[in-house]
């Protein structure tokens, strides 16, 4: 009998622990999976140690669902340079890149279990500028990019997740060539992180359908559809043959901009005030409803803050002084009605602009009402899309800063500001768009030299939504005039 209970004792005490032992593991192969794809590190000191540095590099929160593991994202160009625009590598798609930086400027890293690389509202939002071919760039954040080529990037990772060189092995094989990861991470890229990336890259190929269509004009740099965007992604409608490329806006001095007083954001006023506008971008950024709503809204109050407090850059080249005295005198009677007056930042009827009207059709009260329906159902506050009043015009623009904002008109139809003094029927027909040396004479950047040919993007007016048609005020100035208009502008 006692040999019974001993030997019943010793089953019950090996079955103990055994399951101690089970616990143990099950609570260390946890641990290591949580380590190991969800814990979240802070971005390094030096990302957050001045705005300006946070503004480009800084976190958004998008690395948890749009992010791209980031050894993956490092050897994508060396696999796949035959789908890039030019060559390069990342180079190739006109980011704006410091010198000794890892990242171009909007392209943030952040470990979410393991190095994730996103983007931030940067990536659109930085100008750069060069006086000559030779130069090295001065990069203005906040200002509009000149060069980011956003759609063939978009294209890029959709076709590389198509591609059959798009596996472990091929990966792998370059990513050992660069760094050495240790066996959990070898694993993990392996089995895991390179099939669902892939996975989530080939599931893009439905909402980025129409940047593949035929019929559609090329964005080419410096330009995006935004409100199509916003339809195919954030409310997830089926694809129309609606198309609008516009230009990336300049985003300092948001604060100018009044709801109360009845002015609008975005090229057509589809937005209320800035606080929409820029969680609007950030969710599109996020790709997913945020983890936190209220680290979420910090984070779109820290950039309206920074963004409200950033003023225009000043022209940097000299400016004929007494020129453009008289120049102030033209505009307060030729442009001020619209640029310096109650005006500014309201909608002008397109009636009465006369500008391409392809970007307004890409939007409407029932896209703004279903878009505004999934912000709030995320638990998220704002004023929203606009649902309440006729999309049939164009922001009268606040000119600060305008010698930075070529080429112009809302879809960048006009290379510079010279050109767009005169009737639409003078303006270039083509020109090369997305070189950044500046045009001091002429106010834009160069886009017709054989530098600008050589490494810009050919843009015809001809093309649906390219119409350089209409705003053809000052145009019937003597000469002497739009010049001394033209030096003045660079006082803004």
């Amino acid at each position: 009998m006692a040999n019974n209970t001993n030997s019943s004792g010793w089953r019950f005490g090996t079955i103990r622990i055994v399951l101690i032992v089970l616990l143990v593991l099950a609570v260390l192969g946890a641990y290591v999976a949580w380590y190991r794809f969800f814990r979240e590190e802070a971005q390094p000191d030096w990302v957050t140690a001045t705005p300006e540095m946070r503004f480009k590099y800084g976190s958004i929160g998008a690395e948890r669902d749009a992010g791209i593991p980031y050894w993956i994202f490092y050897v994508l160009p060396r696999i796949f340079p035959d789908k890039l625009p030019g060559p390069g590598g990342y180079a190739a798609f006109g980011v704006a890149w410091e010198q000794g930086q890892e990242l171009p400027i909007g392209f943030t890293k952040k470990v979410v279990g393991f190095p994730r690389v996103a983007n931030n509202c940067a990536v659109c939002h930085t100008s750069s500028y060069r006086s000559k071919h030779d130069e090295n760039p001065t990069f203005v954040p906040t200002g509009p990019t000149q060069r980011l080529k956003l759609e063939a990037f978009f294209r890029f990772l959709v076709e590389v997740a198509q591609d059959p060189r798009f596996n472990a092995d091929t990966l792998m094989g370059e990513i050992n060539q660069v760094t050495k990861l240790d066996l959990i991470d070898r694993l993990a890229y392996r089995f895991f992180i390179i099939p669902i990336t892939k996975q989530r890259l080939a599931e893009r190929k439905e909402q980025f359908a129409w940047v593949f269509r035929k019929d559609f004009p090329e964005w080419g740099p410096g330009r995006d559809d935004s409100m199509n965007l916003t339809k195919y992604f954030m409310i997830k409608w089926k694809m129309d043959d609606s198309v609008g490329p516009t230009d990336m806006p300049s985003i300092w001095n948001i604060k100018k901009y009044h709801h109360e007083k009845g002015m609008r954001m975005n090229f057509a006023g589809d937005s209320h005030d800035a606080f929409s506008v820029i969680m609007d971008s950030a969710l599109g950024l996020l790709g997913a409803p945020p983890k936190s709503n209220a680290e979420f809204v910090d984070e779109v109050k820290w950039l309206l803050d920074y963004l409200g407090s950033t003023q225009a850059p000043r022209y940097p080249f000299a400016i004929e002084e007494k020129r453009a005295a008289r120049g102030k005198q033209v505009f307060e009677a030729e442009c001020a009605r619209c640029h310096a007056s109650a005006r500014t930042g309201t909608r002008i009827p397109l009636k009465e602009i006369g500008t391409d009207a392809e970007r307004i059709g890409t939007w409407n009260h029932k896209a703004a009402k279903e878009a505004n329906r999934v912000v709030r159902n995320m638990g998220l506050e704002r004023l929203g899309l606009v649902e309440d009043e006729p999309l049939d015009g164009y922001i009268a623009a606040f000119l600060d800063g305008i010698w930075l904002r070529g080429p112009y008109l809302h879809n960048g139809s006009v290379p510079t500001l010279r050109d767009l003094l005169e009737p639409a029927d003078k303006r270039p027909k083509q020109f090369y768009r997305g070189y950044d040396v500046y045009d001091q004479a002429r106010v834009g950047f160069e886009s017709t030299s054989a530098q600008a040919q050589k490494y810009g993007f050919p843009y015809d007016t001809f093309q649906r939504t390219n119409s350089n048609k209409g705003h053809e005020f000052g145009t019937r100035l003597p000469g002497a005039d739009k010049d001394a208009l033209v030096e003045y502008l660079k006082t803004l």
